[in-house]
């Protein structure tokens, strides 16, 4: 079975490593609040999924 959790880590991890290394400038505001979205509705869904799993 795929270890969905370790992979979510892997790929929050790496996404928001590249928000910290991206600069603020106004040429990556669009791909920044990409990954910026991203992280938030992968969290949820994360969120979402494991309160689902308990019950």
């Amino acid at each position: 079975m795929p270890d969905y959790q370790k992979a979510y880590h892997i790929l929050c991890a790496a996404a928001s490593a590249a928000l910290d290394a991206l600069p603020q400038t106004e040429e990556n505001a669009a791909g920044r609040e990409t990954l910026q979205k991203a992280l938030y509705e992968a969290e949820e869904v994360y969120i979402e999924t494991a309160d689902d799993s308990a019950t």
